[in-house]
């Protein structure tokens, strides 16, 4: 049960990452990433890669692991960012199956859709058991109110009210003669990081990565989560998470409710439950957690 438990505990605070750098691009941003999924999925490989196939102790595939996505969200930032709204959600949503398929194909690098086994875990022979896997939760979290702190910082200055003038009015900065495509792109490349960041912290905590890891589902699950806990909050983010995998986790009772179904079918039951949950969820609480009510 302990085992379970910090499993369910570790990942919610990787969602937590997830969700706090999501939310610096939507909440405060106002940028609408449909391929977040992609810069978890860089930052996760770059970490095997480094580890497993270059044999850099642990600690370094982190470094890597925030750089790689850190930099791609550049050329990304520069085509997509000029676009608006629905066409920047469909090209990242398509930089996020690009970076999915480059890593099926380049076999000799990634192992194709056989994965990268063998990632070392955190803290070296302590990581096999569940005093290694404390350690792992207590630094995720130590990341996490980091990234937090970093956050909030960065919103209080006089550059987060510019990136939430970009949210509020764009037009309205263009007017003052600054250049919001150079300051969404700056976003964009920090989210990506915190995502990376995210990405090498599940890569070390698995032990293993597979393309099949990193499909659209996860960036819409982190997008739950953030607008379960509240857009444009930091307390919403944290919230907003661990709620989500409430959910996820809780749904696995829809086993008991429904007795008479067999164990193929329960996973669609399983999904219409989560579903269901989440509508009645946004239908009397559409602000989330910690948001402001609407009028």
């Amino acid at each position: 049960m302990e085992a379970y438990l910090l499993a369910v505990l570790i990942t919610a605070l990787a969602y937590v990452l997830l969700t706090l750098g999501l939310n610096f691009q939507y909440g405060f941003t106002g940028l609408i990433n449909f391929g977040y999924v992609g810069f978890f999925a860089l930052g996760a490989y770059a970490s095997a890669i480094c580890t497993v196939r270059m044999g850099w102790p642990a600690w370094s595939g982190f470094a890597l692991g925030m750089v790689v996505p850190f930099l791609l969200a550049w050329p990304l930032g520069r085509v997509a960012l000029r676009l608006r709204d629905d066409y920047l959600a469909i090209v990242t949503l398509g930089f996020s199956e690009i970076v999915r398929l480059a890593i099926i194909n380049e076999k000799a690098l990634t192992n194709g859709g056989q994965g990268i086994a063998g990632v070392p875990k955190l803290f070296g022979s302590d990581g096999a058991g569940l005093l290694g896997d404390l350690w792992l939760a207590a630094a995720l979290l130590a990341a996490c109110v980091l990234v937090a702190g970093v956050i909030r910082a960065i919103v209080k200055s006089p550059y987060g009210r510019l990136i939430q003038a970009i949210r509020d009015d764009e037009t309205a900065l263009l007017a003052l003669g600054k250049n919001p495509a150079r300051f969404k792109t700056q976003v964009l490349m920090l989210g990506g990081g915190i995502a990376g960041l995210a990405g090498s912290f599940y890569a070390h905590y698995v032990g293993y990565v597979t393309p099949d890891q990193f499909l659209p589902i996860v960036t819409f699950q982190v997008w739950m989560a953030m607008i379960m806990g509240g857009v444009g909050r930091l307390r919403g983010a944290v919230a907003g998470a661990f709620l989500l995998l409430l959910v996820l986790e809780g749904s696995r009772a829809a086993r008991d409710l429904f007795p008479g179904i067999p164990e193929v079918a329960m996973s669609s039951v399983r999904l219409a439950v989560i579903g269901a949950a989440l509508i009645l969820f946004i239908r009397f609480r559409p602000q989330g957690l910690w948001g402001a009510p609407r009028d």
